[in-house]
């Protein structure tokens, strides 16, 4: 190895060529301004002295302290999804279900009650039960149409209420406010999974709901390749215990995955709402099928819910459900399934493919008593008279 030394402004002390490597002298000039936010990537934090790294406060983004609690990269993904949701407070998570449990074990402890509607997501479910197996938390399901009724249900160790607008399959639409009004006059949180109108359709501050989660997997991602959930609220309060639930469940994101949201989010409007236009004009064609007894699409008078939609939600996106005639088996249904070509059999949706997935509904569902079954779609941004005859073609196979 050379014996030359070089220097650096990080060190008034001659370097070896080695650590030069490793403490480069150059910096990059100030003023760079473009539209894409900076990719800054972090494990390590570094602060300029002692005093300031021990008064630091991570739960406080007046700064940076590890890169498990965020770098300018999601800090303005944060930002941006408070906005989009009419909040002031974002933590990203991972996943959606990682944001369902960060909530959960924010704000409920052994010997509590959460309330989940039936029709609730399925890890979702899977979750609640798993808190009251390991976790001596009950975990009860109410039908997700009861409304004001849930008061009737509020125990007084009830500490969360969940709630989901539509039901992620089943697709009802609950009566938000009077579900939240009954919730608090018992003094107790309220907390949705307002994925389907990915905060655009649907203003859940507005019509009571303390808690906001969201799966930033779906559409403001849109591109069916990143894994990510945020929790939103409005209180500081509501806030600081997400924070600490955060930092201990040690939910951290990859950079690159928050850069590929911010990229999409400036789009996700007009994706969603060519979604919406095109599932309606697909569900609309289904409607009229002989094969389909009922077409579960909350803008369709006949879904449940109907009403509590067309007063609270401003559009639909691209997912619904139907439901075959009896008369059709599931080894039928599951052809037709196999025999879609544009359509994909697949888990997720709010990204630019079609998809579609049959379900077992009385295996999911407690008191569900449809006869028929349930085969949901996910309209992508084909064109709809393509998905049509993909479809018509399948029915065929029937």
């Amino acid at each position: 190895m050379s014996d030359s030394k070089a220097t650096s402004p990080a060190s008034s002390l001659p370097l070896d060529p080695q650590t030069a490597l490793v403490h480069s002298s150059y910096r990059a000039p100030e003023g760079f301004e473009a539209f894409p936010v900076g990719i800054h990537h972090a494990s390590t934090v570094l602060f300029p002295n002692v005093a300031a790294m021990r008064s630091r406060d991570w739960r406080e983004k007046l700064g940076y302290t590890y890169g498990l609690h965020g770098t300018p990269t999601s800090f303005v993904l944060e930002a941006r999804l408070a906005e989009i949701e009419g909040g002031t407070y974002c933590r990203v998570t991972p996943s959606g279900l990682a944001a369902i449990a960060m909530v959960n074990f924010a704000f409920l402890k052994s010997g509590d009650d959460v309330l989940l509607p039936d029709n609730v997501y399925g890890p979702s479910k899977d979750l609640g039960q798993w808190l009251e197996r390991d976790f001596q938390i009950t975990a009860r399901f109410y039908d997700p149409m009861i409304g004001a009724g849930l008061a009737d249900l509020i125990q007084p160790n009830t500490r969360l209420v969940w709630t989901e607008a539509p039901g992620s399959v089943s697709m009802e639409v609950p009566d938000i406010p009077a579900l939240c009004r009954a919730a608090h006059e018992k003094g107790v949180l309220v907390a949705i999974d307002n994925t389907w109108a990915a905060g655009i359709a649907f203003k859940a501050f507005e019509h009571g709901v303390d808690i906001v989660m969201q799966a930033v997997t779906k559409y403001q991602s849109g591109g069916s390749d990143v894994l990510m959930g945020a929790v939103i609220v409005r209180d500081q309060a509501l806030n600081e215990k997400l924070e600490l639930a955060h930092m201990r469940l040690g939910f951290g994101v990859g950079m690159d995955d928050v850069y590929m949201v911010l990229r999409s989010l400036s789009s996700m409007r007009l994706r969603f709402e060519a979604h919406d236009a095109a599932a309606r004009k697909v569900a609309a064609w289904l409607k009229q099928r002989p094969e389909i007894v009922a077409v579960l699409h909350p803008a369709f008078e006949d879904c449940p819910g109907h009403a509590h939609w067309k007063r609270d939600f401003t559009g639909a996106g691209g997912l619904f459900s139907v439901i075959f005639d009896s008369r059709y088996s599931e080894e039928q249904t599951d052809r037709f399934v196999d025999s879609l070509q544009l359509f994909k059999i697949g888990y997720s949706w709010g990204g630019a493919h079609s998809l579609c997935v049959p379900y077992r509904m009385r295996g999911m569902r407690r008191q569900w008593q449809r006869e028929g079954v349930l085969v949901r779609f996910n309209i992508g941004l084909e064109a709809p008279a393509d998905l049509i005859a993909d479809i018509e073609q399948a029915l065929g196979k029937l």
